[in-house]
């Protein structure tokens, strides 16, 4: 780092002066290289490719909001994990989701989680949510460049606004760009197949199953539709992540609970491949 430890191996002031509450500011300051916006890369030479991160939703429901991944990450048309991990806690009462360049993405919500507990740590207090959805923003807009040599992250940010009592969506370009979400909204190769699947299932104020399920048949049609993306493997016993966030906090739905509705859906879809109906009116 820049700011190189004293001979007697104490810190140096910087790192004890609280001049920002915000750990990517510090970070920037001190060392800059270690902020993944920042590094300098070479041309990208022809044919390269990184392995991807495919396919992500989120939806509110009447307890608070969801986020589940499938598992699947691909470099080109090859399958390069089956096993992949896209949904983290960011926070107590939030959760983030990752499409795009998996290594990239994955450190960038690593130092995300970070700046979080930075805030806190220094001003004593949780950010508002709408404060960690800004912070959020910041941090993908200081990827652009990166992005713009393909190396591009596009997260979903989810968690459960204690003021306003309701769990609260925000999606994002690769330019850092913002738009928080009504209802439900996917990111990702197979977003456009689960965003229409969710579009047709959801209703406000499901139930934590209800919602739980309409995510796995959305995940389903993204797989169906879409190579990127991975559907429920009953072979490998393999099935989607999916998180909530409640008044309560960050949980995981148990893998079995989840499992258990994956297989009902597949065993559904062997009776009706296109699955369920919506109503005309």
């Amino acid at each position: 780092m820049s700011a190189h430890p004293s001979t007697d191996g104490a810190l140096p002031p910087s790192f004890m002066a609280a001049e920002t509450s915000s750990f990517a500011d510090f970070l920037a300051a001190q060392a800059p290289g270690l902020l993944p916006g920042h590094r300098e890369l070479p041309p990208p030479s022809p044919g390269f490719e990184a392995p991807h991160g495919t396919t992500i939703v989120a939806a509110t429901y009447a307890d608070g909001v969801l986020v589940a991944g499938d598992r699947r990450v691909t470099m080109g048309n090859v399958i390069a994990h089956r096993e992949y991990e896209k949904v983290f806690p960011a926070d107590e009462h939030s959760a983030v989701a990752i499409a795009g360049t998996v290594g990239i993405a994955v450190e960038l919500v690593r130092l995300f989680q970070l700046e979080l507990e930075h805030y806190e740590k220094i001003e004593g207090t949780a950010l508002s949510l709408d404060g960690k959805a800004n912070r959020l923003t910041t941090m993908v807009r200081g990827n652009l460049g990166m992005a713009m040599q393909g190396l591009a992250v596009v997260p979903l940010f989810a968690g459960y606004d204690l003021e306003r009592g309701a769990g609260r969506i925000f999606g994002y370009d690769v330019t850092g760009g913002r738009t928080e979400e009504r209802g439900f909204t996917a990111t990702g190769s197979g977003s456009v197949y689960a965003r229409g699947a969710l579009k047709k299932l959801y209703r406000e104020g499901l139930a934590e199953t209800d919602i739980v399920t309409a995510a796995v048949q959305a995940l389903y049609d993204a797989a169906d539709d879409d190579s990127a993306t991975g559907g429920p493997d009953l072979t490998r016993r393999l099935f989607p992540l999916v998180a909530l966030v409640t008044a309560d906090g960050f949980r995981w739905l148990p893998p079995e609970e989840v499992a258990e509705i994956a297989r009902e859906v597949v065993r559904r879809r062997g009776e009706s491949p296109d699955g369920p109906r919506a109503s005309v009116l």
